[in-house]
């Protein structure tokens, strides 16, 4: 098991073996919160990562599985919370890449 803390974070995030009872590859709608979404998805596919384009939600909220109501590109004015970018890890679960530039208020 490893547990990391990205530096300047409040929350860790766990790696290991007999973690979970979950079947690997069952997880989806798993985020990673960046603040530059092309940045993070170009590193990501710089890398041999598979991932999506770049894309909003038409309704401007995006919290659904499959892909229906993507929209290329990042959310207009690149609005916080908006813009995603999904990828796989190689058990295949699911993960998106969220773009946040400026929290709300409280968190």
């Amino acid at each position: 098991m490893v547990q990391l803390t990205p530096p300047g974070s409040a929350c860790s995030i766990i790696f290991g073996t007999g973690i979970t009872s979950a079947t690997p590859g069952s997880a989806k709608g798993l985020h990673l919160v960046v603040t530059d979404i092309e940045a993070a998805r170009a590193e990501l596919a710089d890398r041999g990562a598979e991932v999506s384009d770049v894309f909003h939600d038409v309704g401007g909220v995006f919290h659904h599985a499959g892909t229906e109501g993507r929209v290329g590109g990042p959310a207009p004015d690149h609005k916080s919370y908006g813009s995603f970018a999904s990828f796989s890890d190689p058990d295949s679960n699911g993960w998106l890449l969220q773009e946040i530039t400026t929290r709300l208020p409280g968190r």
